[in-house]
């Protein structure tokens, strides 16, 4: 069972990988606000951040780290972000806070990504958390016809719209063997807006808070 010291411990040996005088990505999640708690300390470090989410947004802003939009900053120096699931690959399911669109936009703008999780995130195979797929409303029905094709069963997220308007369908029951070419499958479905693998885009460290200290995982 995770624990917060866990989840404290993987977030605050992510303090090492930011550069001062950086603008960094952060993003969502329960470990993330670990982060987001011990950046505050040394806010001065950095100059601003760019935000994941809206609920992120808040959290830095309270915090005194300003919030710049990605369109001003050019790439980034590193993301930090948590995970549902990751691979010892360093493959990653994300969106269970619905921001995977954004995550993924912030990833793929940074020079390096840097995942921080607890123990019980780590798997040998992708898929027992399930997938969350973002979508166009319109195309929910279409899109989950098309899952069901590939062998998953969706569940439409009933009540929840991402920051950007959009539905999230979590797909249950894959055993995600090549998570690169599911990717890009499900991505190719129209209607979506992507999908919670990262798998094109991986983590580049992945630090696992434990009860005695962090394991630190590097891509090869």
């Amino acid at each position: 069972m995770a624990s917060d010291d866990q989840k404290r411990r993987a977030a605050e040996a992510a303090l090492a990988y930011v550069p001062e005088g950086s603008v960094i990505g952060v993003g969502t999640g329960s470990t993330v606000n670990h982060f987001i708690h011990a950046l505050a300390q040394v806010r001065f470090k950095i100059q601003a951040a760019v935000s994941s989410s809206d609920a992120t947004t808040r959290l830095l802003k309270a915090a005194g780290i300003e919030v710049v939009d990605l369109n001003s900053t050019g790439d980034l120096e590193v993301y930090i972000d948590g995970a549902d699931e990751a691979t010892r690959q360093l493959a990653l399911i994300k969106g269970g806070g619905a921001a995977l669109t954004r995550e993924k936009i912030v990833a793929a703008a940074s020079r390096r990504f840097v995942c921080i999780a607890d123990p019980s995130k780590l798997v040998a195979v992708l898929g027992r958390f399930p997938l969350p797929v973002e979508v166009i409303p319109m195309a929910r029905s279409y899109v989950a016809r098309q899952l069901v094709k590939l062998g998953g069963q969706p569940v439409w997220r009933e009540g929840v719209t991402t920051d950007n308007g959009n539905a999230i369908l979590d797909v249950h029951h894959l055993n995600i063997l090549d998570p690169f070419s599911l990717e890009t499958e499900i991505n190719q479905i129209t209607g979506v807006v992507t999908n919670g693998l990262f798998a094109k885009r991986r983590a580049d460290v992945l630090l696992i808070g434990t009860d005695t200290g962090v394991e630190t995982l590097t891509a090869t």
